[in-house]
């Protein structure tokens, strides 16, 4: 029995190169990424890195942290808090980056204490094209972002969120039925019982997927 395409391929289908699975093509070790999550952009899917995680600097420490299964749409772009400007004092201007003597008195405490911590996206996510994820936000898992949203706060498990800034919509099933899903949680599972039980997981009958093994 096959289970599914090598998790370790930069393109899972060759014939695409648009479509990367972005754990084979992210080195940067602030951005942790797991298997099978996958980025759709035929202009360059290779660059997400680079095109796609913003203001992204060391020594601020803070990470990017996604997934597996999650599927991230062509645009979709991750702001993270080195996109933050002091807002302590009066001017948000950031004098000190352009040195010439404008450096001096700086405190970093004025940008520190406006970090919002990590950016963490669960598993099986939907993330649509051209979506903005503002730093510091969680997405729970199963939750779906549509296309052209901003979401500047958590969204929960299973919610699917729309808008700017974005909102939940709706969930996608009911409170029991979303438990019981992250109790199960059929992303962590091996491949071989992954491959056994798609219909399981792309099903919508909650005993059948306890009941996989």
């Amino acid at each position: 029995m096959s289970h599914g395409p090598d998790p370790r391929a930069v393109h899972p289908m060759p014939a695409h190169q648009r479509i990367v699975f972005l754990r084979n093509v992210v080195d940067d070790p602030k951005i942790e990424i797991g298997e099978y999550t996958y980025y759709d952009d035929p202009g360059g899917a290779l660059l997400f890195a680079s095109r796609n995680v913003l203001h992204h600097y060391d020594f601020l420490g803070d990470r990017l942290r996604i997934g597996r299964f999650c599927a991230i749409a062509t645009g979709a772009r991750f702001v993270m808090n080195g996109a933050n400007h002091a807002m302590t004092g009066f001017s948000t201007f950031p004098f000190n980056i352009f040195g010439s003597g404008w450096e001096e008195g700086f405190e970093m405490e004025t940008i520190l204490s406006g970090l919002k911590g990590d950016t963490v996206v669960g598993n099986d996510v939907w993330i649509g094209s051209d979506a903005l994820i503002l730093p510091g936000v969680t997405i729970g898992d199963g939750a779906i972002v549509a296309a052209n949203s901003v979401v500047s706060r958590d969204v929960a498990p299973y919610a699917v969120v729309a808008g700017n800034p974005a909102s939940k919509r709706r969930r996608r099933f009911d409170d029991a039925t979303i438990e019981r899903l992250l109790a199960v949680g059929w992303w962590n599972w091996p491949v071989e019982r992954i491959s056994r039980n798609l219909a399981a997981i792309r099903g919508a009958d909650i005993d059948a997927l306890e009941q996989a093994t």
